[in-house]
């Protein structure tokens, strides 16, 4: 007999699209009235059962229960559309068929263009650097100096791309780290699932524990209108004890593979290494001047890109043309000719093509649920589930609410902006501080972005070629604990 393969990304993908449409035929399609502000007119838009256009001060605000500020829209912090509460209405039934189904794709692909872009960006990037050679010496020369230390190598990543997560909520650039990480852990003794561990680990335990994140925590917050400051130690609890369980997972797996191989999640599978050169380089003592200056360029380039986005107010435009730029001067340091440096850039795009697809096929399941009129629908459902219940329990509940809502919602702000002014009202009549509605969203949100096909988990386990669902057997047994600790932390929050 056979032995069952497990489908490719793309396969799981288009099987949740279809599944997604197929439920549109049975769910009842609703929507909630939605506020924007038109900061041409300076009015508020109400869009759905009730459109109409209102003016834009505090007083409609209020009248409408959203408790958040009109600074807040003019200074265009808030953005996209603001769910109304007590507006949910049935609508007429908007069933996705055969032809929707062909095009979701096509249009996550479309609504994606920008991180598409910026992953074959990197892509090319890293092509143009790899050619020279400078990085096979340096993971030679790193692997080197590692040489008995290599689990403080995860524990300091763990800790730095953590750190990413919880100011500035990253995420996606993480997908830049992995042709540079995968040959250092391989070096180390470990296996290709450890650095996905890592990074990817890292930033989820970021975004559960965000503390100034402006996607997630600053978004959130001010939808559910509280200050981001108000609730900030059961995030800070968050980061820290969810970082420590993270790194007892991962190093106490990783040393276990180090000792023995055949511990590995991946023994027997036949997994290549993406990055394996047909020629294996030799560990390095010494490098070059013009190696250290490539490794510094390289790193620089990073470097420059957390600050962009931290500091600057970067987005993808600005980090595609930044690893453009970087590109063409490590070709320039190089004296590469130039057929040599679009050889090099192509080959290393075309590496990432994949992943680039990835990303904008599972854009596609938000569009049917979206055009489906179902979305409104599972938020509605959600909000009925956890009213009437004790704080006690509402706190925990919640956060798996808003961790099952993360499946069908995958960006942090449009969960936030869709959500958060129901359950926070709802959170009101319940007796439950506001900040921490925003825990149990962030603590819910983070931790779907562990496994969420729509996420980037699917992406980065493209990178270095680990299946899907060897990937869940890996990481269940680290959401059992997390899930507990985030429950602990809100009624902690709470009692408090």
């Amino acid at each position: 007999m056979k032995r069952f393969k497990f489908p490719s990304p793309f396969s799981v993908l288009y099987i949740i699209i279809i599944i997604s449409a197929i439920a549109t035929w049975f769910l009842p399609a609703g929507s909630f009235d939605t506020l924007s502000y038109d900061s041409t007119q300076k009015v508020f838009l109400i869009s759905g059962e009730n459109a109409s256009s209102l003016p834009a001060n505090q007083q409609t605000l209020d009248s409408l229960g959203l408790n958040m500020e009109l600074s807040k829209f003019e200074s265009g912090k808030i953005r996209r559309p603001v769910s109304i509460p007590n507006t949910y209405l049935e609508q007429d039934a908007s069933p996705q068929g055969f032809k929707e189904i062909l095009f979701a794709p096509i249009k996550g692909i479309y609504e994606s263009i920008d991180i598409i872009l910026f992953v074959l960006i990197i892509g090319g990037f890293i092509g143009v650097f790899q050619h020279s050679g400078a990085l096979d010496k340096g993971v030679g020369l790193l692997a080197k100096r590692m040489e008995g230390r290599e689990k403080w190598l995860i524990i300091s990543l763990i800790l730095l791309i953590a750190l990413g997560g919880t100011t500035f909520g990253m995420q996606e650039e993480t997908i830049a780290f992995y042709p540079i990480l995968v040959p250092i852990f391989l070096a180390a003794g470990y296996d290709l699932i450890v650095p996905v561990a890592a990074v990817y680990g890292g930033s989820c335990i970021g975004l559960m524990g965000a503390l100034i994140n402006p996607f997630g925590t600053i978004i959130a917050s001010d939808a559910a209108g509280v200050s981001w400051t108000e609730g900030i130690e059961s995030r800070i609890a968050m980061l820290i004890l969810g970082a420590v369980v993270l790194i007892w997972y991962i190093v106490r797996y990783a040393e276990k593979v180090k000792n023995d191989p055949t511990n590995s999640i991946l023994h027997g599978l036949g997994i290549q290494n993406p990055f394996e050169k047909k020629k294996k380089s030799e560990a390095v003592l010494k490098l070059t001047t013009m190696t250290w200056l490539l490794l510094t360029l390289f790193a620089l380039t990073f470097l420059v890109m957390i600050y962009g986005v931290s500091s600057l107010g970067w987005w993808f435009e600005e980090m595609t043309a930044l690893f453009l730029l970087a590109a063409i001067i490590l070709g320039i340091v190089q004296r590469t000719t130039e057929s040599a440096f679009v050889g090099a850039f192509v080959n290393g795009a075309k590496d990432l093509l994949g992943v680039a697809l990835i990303i904008g096929v599972a854009r596609g399941i938000t569009i049917v649920l979206n055009d489906g009129l179902i979305s409104g629908t599972l938020l509605n459902e959600a909000s009925s589930l956890v009213s009437g219940t004790s704080p006690l329990v509402f706190l925990p509940v919640l956060m798996v609410v808003f961790f099952v809502l993360a499946f069908f919602i995958s960006s942090s702000s449009g969960l936030a902006l869709v959500s958060m002014p129901i359950m926070g009202a709802l959170g009101n009549v319940v007796g439950v501080p506001t900040e921490e509605i925003v825990n149990a969203y962030l603590f819910g949100f983070g931790l779907m972005q562990f496994v969420t096909p729509s996420g980037l988990i699917l992406p980065s386990l493209a990178m270095v070629n680990v299946p899907y669902n060897v990937w869940l057997k890996f990481i269940a047994k680290l959401l059992v604990p997390l899930a507990i600790l985030g429950a602990l932390i809100l009624i902690t929050g709470y009692l408090v």
